[in-house]
């Protein structure tokens, strides 16, 4: 089964049986829900590629923007905030708000609301923040949406992954500079 008038032989997730939209543009094997290693690998290459992109941008555009204020907690309580914790969280968080946004649109078009959802939530604690997080969060949806149909705790845990991973280089940066 094929959508879109791709004729690939890797079926797309049922969830996108109603077109893929603007989000077409990405990698088909986001869409499919039969290899989360695959999956994993390539959310994490476009979310860390796509967001290092978006911050050298800002960076230039804005270079004292102030970014997230992380308190004064130790190293090791930051590396686990940002690198364990908060993937948790938000991708439990981000999978109601998804799961809300289907009830009233198409798959392609809560992914986009989800994405502008933690884009503003992340810029309120640093306002350019949300300019780089939509991104990430864009894929972290893509992915949820086409794992869902397979089980809630299986789009988690894939999403969950790819977040990680994610945040693992900016945890890491942040306790090495601390």
């Amino acid at each position: 089964m094929t959508f879109d008038g791709d004729d690939r032989a890797l079926s797309y997730s049922p969830a996108w049986r109603g077109g893929r939209g603007p989000l077409a543009i990405l990698p088909g094997p986001v869409f499919r829900d039969r290899q989360a290693w695959l999956a994993i690998l390539i959310g994490w290459g476009l979310t860390i590629a796509g967001s290092t992109l978006l911050g050298f941008v800002i960076a230039w555009i804005a270079p004292d923007h102030p970014g997230p204020d992380l308190g004064d907690a130790s190293a090791s309580m930051k590396l686990f905030l940002i690198a364990g914790f908060s993937p948790v969280v938000e991708t439990l968080m981000m999978a109601g708000i998804l799961s809300l946004l289907l009830r009233f649109l198409g798959a392609w078009q809560a992914v986009v609301a989800s994405a502008v959802v933690w884009g503003v939530l992340h810029s309120l604690a640093a306002p350019l923040w949300g300019a780089v997080i939509w991104w990430p969060f864009l894929i972290f949806s893509t992915l949820y949406v086409s794992w869902a149909p397979r089980g809630f705790w299986r789009a988690v845990g894939i999403v969950v992954a790819v977040h990680v991973l994610q945040n693992l280089f900016p945890a890491l940066l942040i306790v090495l500079r601390h």
